[in-house]
Parts: structure tokens; sequence; C-alpha cells
């Protein structure tokens, strides 16, 4: 290979990965209800992954190519170092693009320094606009202090900033106006994501409180023009401009629109697995290889390299039978 060509992690799809989202912690402050148990068991600290393995498995990735990472939890904010290490992972030479997925809980008192870190774009969790509903999805949740935590994220200047809402028939779903006209009236993006199978829940019916995608979109027509539109983060929303608004309005769509023909991600667990699909278990133990070959960048590289012939071609959810996937949305990483 010529010193100086870029590195590309390609799975035998052909498929360039050059994303990479990151659970640092699969603690969280909130127990929604759709994400995890109500009575969760969290991992054993020993079994999570260093805030030094994390840095060193993210400098592996970017000198493999990925551009983008992204930062999830659980809540990424409850780990201590948090900001120390974002600031880490946005200087490393070759990274274009360093973002973070939060419940919003805490950035009130967080945003302005995740900023000055280097974090470019944020996505908070926000399914309802009704305090006590907040309440009943979130569990533990206050509304106002997200409120409070998107207020000052937007005094802190980011790059952008998207809501996403997981929408739930007759949970939810009847607020997906409202919740685009919190998104245009603050200068917001929002994206609406259909609940994935992922995890045992025990307040509802997955099967029965699924709502498509199209349902959404026919709802929010009676209020707003959604302009299709060609924009991407890198992710999985199909976006729509609201017209007259620089606002824009995703869907991500395992259901109903399957996007894994274009899939450039892997996922990084708070345990060290590398996920190779959301809703496969195919994975990579690095963090046997980084514990038992510390300081080894090359070893780290090969397993990463290799893992790319695992990465399943798509994902198999059906939202109306028991979960194939065990692990709930925390343990995977946003």
């Amino acid at each position: 290979m010529a010193p100086n060509k870029p590195l590309l992690l390609v799975d035998r799809f052909g498929r360039v990965v050059n994303y990479l989202r990151v659970s640092i912690t699969d603690r969280c402050d909130f127990r929604c209800v759709y994400c995890m148990a109500e009575d969760m068991e969290f991992l054993p600290r020993s079994q999570i992954l260093s805030l030094e393995e994390i840095r060193t498995i993210c400098r592996a990735f970017v000198e493999l190519g990925v551009k983008k990472i992204r930062v999830t939890g659980g809540e990424p904010l409850v780990r201590k170092g948090v900001v120390d290490l974002l600031r880490d992972i946005g200087s490393m030479p070759g990274l274009n693009e360093l973002v973070l997925t939060s419940n919003g809980s805490r950035l009130a008192e967080m945003a302005a320094d995740l900023r000055a870190a280097g974090v470019k774009r944020l996505n908070i969790s926000l399914d309802t606009l009704d305090p006590d509903k907040f309440r009943e999805l979130t569990r533990t949740g206050n509304l106002q202090r997200v409120l409070d935590g998107i207020a000052a994220a937007r005094a802190a200047g980011f790059e952008r900033i998207k809501l996403n809402a997981v929408v739930m028939k007759n949970r939810n779903h009847h607020e997906v106006a409202d919740l685009v006209q919190f998104a245009l009236d603050n200068s917001l993006d929002i994206s609406f994501i259909e609940e994935m199978p992922l995890g045992q829940v025990d307040r509802h019916h997955r099967g029965e409180s699924y709502y498509p995608s199209d349902a959404i979109r026919r709802d929010l027509s009676s209020r707003f023009n959604l302009q299709a539109v060609a924009d991407t983060t890198g992710g999985p929303s199909a976006y729509y401009r609201v017209q007259g608004s620089a606002s824009r309005v995703g869907f991500i769509s395992p259901h109903s629109a399957n996007f894994c023909g274009s899939c450039n991600r892997v996922r990084l667990t708070a345990e060290g697995r590398l996920l190779l699909c959301l809703g496969n278990e195919h994975s990579v133990d690095l963090k046997r290889v980084v514990r038992e070959q510390p300081g080894d960048i090359a070893a780290l590289k090969q397993a990463i390299v290799a893992a790319m012939q695992i990465k399943p071609e798509k994902h198999e959810f059906n939202i109306h039978e028991q979960p194939v996937i065990l692990r709930h949305m925390n343990a995977t990483g946003g």
C-alpha cells in the first residue's frame, strides 16, 4: 500500500465503513420504556472500557479512515471524565466530525464545555412535550431540565442540534406535529424513529405500539409542507425540509424503509464489543485485544479490518415478535 494512501474499512458487500458510534457507558439517569427495563442491572465497572482504552480504539478507527464518531451511552454525560475524552477524540488528525447523543438531562450545566471540547453536532432525545407523559415514558426524567438543556445547547453554538423522538402508537404519536412546531420555533432539526425491538420491555407490546414513518408523514401533512431533500448527516435519516424554514424533519425507518443497503456504521459497546449491526449479534471483542496486547495498535487495527468480513448484509427486525436481540438499547450505544 502506498504510504500516503488513506486506509478504508470495506465490508464484503462493498460498503465503506466511515462512521463509528461509541457507547462510553451503559448507565443512564432515565429508564425510558422503549430502551430498558425499569429495574436494570448495569455492567460491573471492571467490564467497561476505560477512557484510555476508548481513546486507543477511536484512534485506530480514525487511522483506518473513519471520519465521524458519535459518542453515546446509556447517557454519556453521566460518565466521569467525558469532557476530556471528547476533547481528545475531537482533536484526532483525520476525524472530520465529533457528535454526541444525549437525553439532555445534564446539558444545562455541560453544553458550553462540550462545545469547547470540539463536539460539532448534538442529538437530544425528546419524545413528548407533556411533563406528565415525559415522566411516564422516561420513568425518572424531568421535562423542564431537558428543555433547559436544549436552551443551553442553543446558546453554546453547536453547528446543528437535532431532536430524536421514538414514536409509539397511543403513547405519543398524536404529538408529532407539536414536536415539529417546537423544533421550528427553536431552529432545530428533528427525527422520528420507529421503535426498534431490542431487549424485553415490560410496559407495552411493541407490535401494538408500532407507528410507521408513513403514518407520521401523513399526520404532519395537515400542518406542514414537507419537501424531500438529499441532505445527509451520514446516518440513516431520510430528510425533509419544512417549507419556509431551515429546519429539517427526518425519518428513521428500520421496519418500513430498511436502510441497510447503504449502512456505513459500526458500534463499539461500553464493554468493548465491536458490534457490526444494530439488529444482529455479529461482533468482535476489542476489549480483549487492547487488554491482551496493550499498546499494539497494529494488532488492534488488524482485528478491526478482519471484523468487516462478518458485517451482515441487513438486520431482520420483526416488530410483531418477541425480540431475537435480547440486549437493551442502552447496552448497544444509541
